[in-house]
């Protein structure tokens, strides 16, 4: 297993970190259309460099990891949700989204955290997986909530205490 360099994104990743996006862009984990130029910011006014974690492997950005509020609500503010994790294709299967997620929990309890959540399509099996054998468990399921090329997919509601 290969360590890579985890990291708090920074504004000169923005490009780096929209393509990484795009070229990863699958119907296995995304309920948005493909993307298409002109393409939107990376970057927006809800997110920014702040909530994002990347992971470099011999300096070349290879995933990253958002953490942000799940609502804006005051009574909700002890937890945070993954709201998306990109590894690119060449960097599977070699830690680094393990490694994101072991760093996004630190991040989220260094936030004052209680807990961390995230939703996931029902048949990403390898992310699934990735996140069970990381402690989250699955807390619930909307059965056929999204239509995606022609299927019903579960939302799959997972987190864990930190």
């Amino acid at each position: 297993m290969v360590v890579p360099h985890i990291r708090h994104a920074t504004l000169d990743d923005e490009e780096t970190l929209g393509r990484l996006d795009r070229v990863t862009w699958s119907p296995l984990h995304s309920v948005q259309p493909r993307p298409r130029p002109p393409y939107e910011p990376f970057y927006n006014e809800r997110f920014g460099p702040r909530d994002h974690l990347v992971a470099e492997l011999d300096g070349t950005v290879v995933g990253y990891v958002r953490l942000a509020y799940p609502t804006p609500l005051v009574c909700n503010s002890h937890v945070r949700q993954i709201q998306g994790l990109v590894v690119a294709e060449e960097a599977r299967g070699t830690g680094v989204g393990r490694a994101l997620l072991r760093a996004v929990r630190e991040e989220a309890r260094r936030q004052g955290a209680r807990r961390l959540t995230l939703r996931v399509l029902g048949h990403n099996a390898p992310a699934r997986r990735l996140y069970e054998t990381e402690g989250f468990v699955v807390e619930g399921v909307l059965p056929g909530e999204f239509l995606l090329e022609g299927a019903y997919v579960d939302d799959v509601l997972m987190g864990c205490s930190l």
